[in-house]
């Protein structure tokens, strides 16, 4: 079982993938602050105005939290299907690695570390924007919110790597967006509060990750104290731990078999 630990040379696939990202840092800076940008005007003050606020903050704030949260989601989702995808069965990156001293495990742990610092990037340049807006203060808090990013984007990219050990094209990837991704972002408290739900939902909301990520991000970016913290916090690790065995698992059996 050594192939399932990762060593240094999870860093090594790491810093590989950042020199790659270099050549494309421009526009994928730009879009992580145009992105924000748009939904905060249409949102934030566009639907803002007619709510008002919401849990004792202004709308703009509330949904600018949320939308941190979501976007570490969806960047180190995308990061751990479309581009690793492209990596193991397009490019055979993977295979190319496994000829080196590196096991499977270098590779996974090195690819989700790449997912969580890119869901880290495009979180940041959301609370950049959001802070111009006046939506977020940057309070001692939004330093405690970094490692709960940085989490949040290892755990979505741990899930999005076991569906690209399991897919046979991108298309496969649709199902995970239309079933998963696109019900968390709209359900699972980046919008409005969950309590606002039928009980049946909120059942399910408080089992999926998003939910945790934004119990957790939205006090602390609002300058408060977010409660079971503990919960939250284990149920992340849950997903990334899990994502990660079982990750590991079926790419060994995909690329080795």
């Amino acid at each position: 079982m050594d192939w399932l630990l990762p060593g240094w040379g999870a860093f090594a696939l790491l810093r590989r993938n950042l020199l790659v990202w270099r050549k494309l840092l421009l526009p994928s800076l730009l879009g992580n602050f145009v992105d924000p940008l748009l939904y905060l005007l249409a949102l934030g003050y566009g639907l803002g105005h007619f709510v008002g606020q919401m849990q004792g903050m202004p709308y703009i704030t509330f949904i600018a939290s949320g939308i941190v949260a979501s976007s570490a989601m969806n960047t180190a989702t995308f990061e751990g299907l479309y581009s690793a995808y492209t990596r193991m069965a397009v490019q055979n990156t993977y295979l190319s690695i496994l000829a080196t001293p590196l096991q499977i495990g270098d590779i996974v742990a090195g690819e989700l570390l790449w997912c969580a610092v890119k869901g880290a990037i495009s979180a940041l340049a959301i609370i950049l924007v959001a802070s111009l807006f006046s939506a977020i203060d940057w309070r001692w808090q939004v330093l405690l919110a970094l490692p709960v990013i940085f989490l949040t984007g290892f755990s979505f990219g741990a899930i999005a790597l076991l569906f690209t050990a399991l897919s046979r094209s991108y298309d496969f990837f649709m199902y995970y967006f239309t079933l998963a991704v696109t019900p968390m972002f709209l359900f699972c408290g980046v919008f409005y509060p969950l309590h606002t739900l039928p009980a049946f939902a909120q059942e399910i909301a408080a089992i999926l990750p998003l939910t945790h990520a934004v119990a957790l991000l939205r006090p602390l970016l609002t300058g408060q104290t977010p409660g079971q913290v503990l919960l939250h916090v284990l149920v992340l690790l849950a997903y990334a731990v899990l994502g990660y065995l079982l990750a590991a698992y079926l790419l060994r059996r995909r690329l080795l078999s």
